[in-house]
């Protein structure tokens, strides 16, 4: 075989391997099996770290067919309650759990799910990068769906860019309520950007679910358990009516998403004529629309040109 022939192969060994964590994934309607399903065609093996849930989550991660998935049983440390720090200490357990012989690391969360039409472009990031040890991982863009699953929230209050493939290197961590990595001593990770977008369903779920969801989550933020006055406050349905600004959806969602989408039981529409954005979000918008770059925004990370 000759030298270029072996260099090219050698280009092409690329190993990948995804990770998430999950808890009670049941009870709170979380696309969890859609969102690793999703990643599985770009990863070798994928670690799922489930927590001590109180239904049957462990289950449903085990159901996932192919040969992939690794669970690793954790508990969620009850003393982690305060800015959802839990859910980076979570993440950390199942990328610490990743072998050394993997190239990048492939991190989505619970309400999260990659289209398959960026598995091309994303494969394609991974490999040019492989070997340049100056990136420390790659940043794709997001869409929020808010409501249901014809509405994108536009305003500057959601996040607009996250890194989600990072390096195997035992020096990154996730960084406070796990949306994003840094390394060493609190040092931003250096990023190449993809064009590519991550689709967040965070906040689709039935209005119900979504309070008990809320609800649930002060458990992580607020220092200590839910108390009962707090229980009382996020009781009943939730109210999607409280947003600033959104717009309709006009692109096809993922493959993996299209049963879930046909078994939406409640009802969601918006006047978009209410869209209440700030003259600063409507200037970042008009900027990122015709240059590209969205101004005043807060950047997790360096982005490498």
């Amino acid at each position: 075989m000759g030298v270029e022939k072996r260099s090219k192969l050698y280009l092409y060994r690329m190993k990948v391997c995804g990770f998430t964590f999950i808890k009670n994934a049941v009870t709170f309607d979380y696309p969890i099996v859609e969102a690793i399903t999703s990643i599985l065609p770009l990863c070798d093996e994928m670690v799922v770290a489930v927590g001590d849930s109180e239904d049957a989550t462990r289950e449903l991660i085990a159901s996932i067919s192919g040969n992939k998935i690794r669970i690793i049983d954790t508990i969620w440390n009850p003393d982690l309650r305060t800015g959802g720090a839990v859910l980076a200490d979570e993440t950390n357990k199942a990328f610490q759990a990743i072998a050394g012989k993997y190239d990048w690391c492939f991190y989505i969360q619970g309400d999260e799910v990659l289209h398959e039409k960026y598995h091309p472009v994303i494969k394609e990031a991974m490999l040019k990068w492989k070997d340049h040890p100056e990136v420390d991982g790659l940043l794709l863009k997001y869409k929020h769906f808010y409501g249901s699953f014809d509405y994108v929230a536009s305003s500057s209050r959601w996040y607009r860019n996250e890194i989600r493939v990072v390096r195997q290197n035992p020096s990154i961590y996730s960084y406070r309520d796990a949306q994003g990595f840094r390394k060493g001593d609190n040092e931003k990770l250096r990023v190449k950007a993809v064009d590519a977008f991550m689709y967040h369903y965070g906040w689709v779920r039935p209005p119900k679910i979504m309070m008990d969801k809320t609800r649930n989550f002060g458990n992580y933020w607020n220092g200590e358990p839910v108390t009962e006055e707090f229980a009382k406050q996020y009781s009943g349905d939730f109210d999607y009516t409280g947003i600033d600004a959104l717009e309709r959806f006009r692109e096809t969602h993922p493959e993996v998403m299209q049963q879930r989408i046909a078994r939406m039981n409640w009802q969601f529409s918006y006047d978009l004529s209410y869209n209440q954005l700030s003259l600063k979000d409507r200037f970042k918008n008009f900027m990122e629309k015709h240059t590209g770059v969205r101004p005043f925004d807060y950047k997790n990370y360096i982005l490498l040109r």
